[in-house]
């Protein structure tokens, strides 16, 4: 092997090896986006799973409270005419 023919493989390998660094680079940067995208998708998920823990306890508030006095007050406002029928 001449050289000139270890000069050019030399070469090539250098070219591989800048290669290699620029998909690496690039590979980091997608590692990062990723991670930063995971990381936001994180928060809404929490944020949701807050929004549903409200959302439980105001309708534990419907069921327990305002139902039961929706049908007291429905009851008084009937209780004229239920008298009147009995």
């Amino acid at each position: 092997m001449g050289i000139e023919a270890e000069s050019e493989a030399v070469q090539l390998l250098r070219e591989i090896r800048d290669g290699q660094r620029e998909a690496l680079a690039l590979q980091r940067e997608h590692i990062a986006m990723y991670q930063r995208q995971l990381d936001r998708i994180e928060k809404i998920n929490d944020r949701a799973e807050a929004m549903q823990g409200r959302a439980g306890k105001a309708l534990k508030f419907i069921l327990w409270i305002a139902i039961p006095l929706v049908a007291l007050l429905l009851l008084l406002m009937l209780w004229p005419y239920l008298r009147h029928v009995m």
